[in-house]
């Protein structure tokens, strides 16, 4: 597990510093960074609605000043008492995800919402926060020493993927993936077993588009499987047959597991101009509208495309389009700076956690966070699929955005209580 370091007396002088300048202790990155976000967020969703029969823009500054409240409530709690509860906090976002199938709002498809005095509350979203505290309790107890522990932690994250997959929601699923596989990591997971739990994607992959790759993935991985695991004689053979299984079995699951939707947005992608009235549509109009602001961008407010609607939902997964059309190339970069110098504050933050459990949570709030930028950002500029993953603090979402600011206030709790 991780090795934390001491307090240092410097702590204390900067303690009493802070008193009498309450803005030394005030964290820019931690907290200016999402705030700047949200700020220019409410406007380029209200750029969007220009042209809307609605104009709903300020409820994400309203939802922003909320998650803001709750964040701040947040930091001043030391994070053990919420991992003391991180059974019933499981258990209840467990139940909300079930009670989704039986009384939940369809919209757009899919059935990921429940309709609480008026509002629609999508329970996925905290369910997320919910694994990331149960798998640090869980992983900070029982840390990955054999394959054999690797169960638990699996088993664990598996019912809400599972309740999350079938709503059909993919891409908050995919997040539940790398939130686990990032705190194994964390929690002292070899690399090589890393890379051995992502070779089944990887054989699926190549089932599917090139099949020749299997020749020289499948033997590679049963040599790393012979070399990193304990078993030395059953270890490979293991490894080889559940490569063989997936491989084997992707064509069935391509075909009976995955919605039509999902099938186009995941090819789509690689050539969006086969279906470019249908599912490479959104792919288009994205790299179109990002493409015509060019470096400096055409103004806030001033988007030609964003102003006439061309990219449908726009203000929700799509919101970095109308960032690229209507702020640039500068100001896109300044977006991704921003959330890398947040990771990197993060990372620092879990680094001088006083437990191996508040630096697993910070950890995973990181995951959770960055994996969702890469893959909406990605997506947004043609370089992966349509997933449906918002873009954190900037993507038009109640429960989204009120789910980032609690896991913030967790972060912070964790550095205001943490060791040098």
């Amino acid at each position: 597990m991780l090795s934390l370091p001491g307090r240092s007396r410097s702590m204390f002088g900067g303690q009493s510093r802070s008193r009498r300048n309450p803005l030394a202790a005030f964290d820019w990155i931690l907290w200016g960074i999402p705030l700047a976000m949200v700020g220019i967020a409410g406007v380029l969703i209200a750029s969007t609605q220009r042209q809307a029969d609605y104009a709903d823009w300020y409820q994400h500054w309203i939802t922003g000043a909320v998650g803001l409240v709750i964040a701040l409530l947040l930091s001043r709690l030391p994070l053990e008492r919420l991992t003391h509860l991180q059974w019933p906090i499981f258990g209840a976002t467990v139940v909300s995800l079930m009670a989704v199938r039986v009384i939940g709002t369809t919209a757009l498809g899919a059935q990921r919402w429940i309709s609480i005095g008026g509002f629609n509350v999508q329970p996925s979203e905290f369910a997320k926060l919910a694994a990331i505290l149960l798998l640090a309790g869980v992983l900070a107890r029982h840390p990955v020493e054999r394959p054999v522990d690797l169960l638990r932690p699996t088993a664990l994250i598996g019912l809400p993927w599972l309740l999350v997959f079938i709503q059909p929601d993919l891409g908050t699923s995919l997040v539940f993936g790398c939130v686990l596989l990032v705190m194994l990591f964390w929690a002292g997971m070899p690399a090589a077993w890393l890379v051995l739990l992502l070779s089944p994607l990887v054989s699926a992959i190549l089932a599917g588009t090139w099949a020749w790759g299997l020749v020289a993935w499948i033997p590679l991985m049963g040599w790393l499987g012979r070399s990193s695991l304990p078993w030395k004689r059953t270890g490979p053979l293991l490894v080889v047959a559940v490569q063989a299984f997936f491989a084997s079995i992707t064509p069935w699951l391509w075909q009976n597991v995955l919605e039509d939707y999902q099938r186009d947005r995941l090819v789509l992608f690689l050539d969006p101009g086969k279906d470019p009235l249908g599912g490479g549509y959104h792919l288009l109009q994205s790299t179109v509208g990002i493409g015509s602001g060019q470096l400096w961008g055409t103004g806030l407010m001033q988007g030609a495309l964003t102003k006439l609607r061309f990219i449908p939902e726009q203000h929700t997964d799509f919101i970095f389009s109308a960032l690229g059309e209507e702020t640039g190339f500068i100001g896109s970069v300044l977006v991704v700076v921003g959330f890398v110098l947040l990771m990197w504050r993060l990372l620092q933050i879990a680094g001088r956690a006083r437990s191996d459990v508040e630096s697993l949570v910070v950890v995973g709030v990181g995951a959770m966070l960055m994996f969702q930028v890469v893959v909406n950002i990605n997506m947004t500029i043609g370089l992966g699929p349509v997933t449906g993953i918002p873009l954190p603090f900037l993507s038009y979402g109640r429960s989204a955005m009120l789910m980032n600011f609690m896991a913030l206030g967790m972060c912070a709790s964790v550095a205001r209580q943490g060791r040098r």
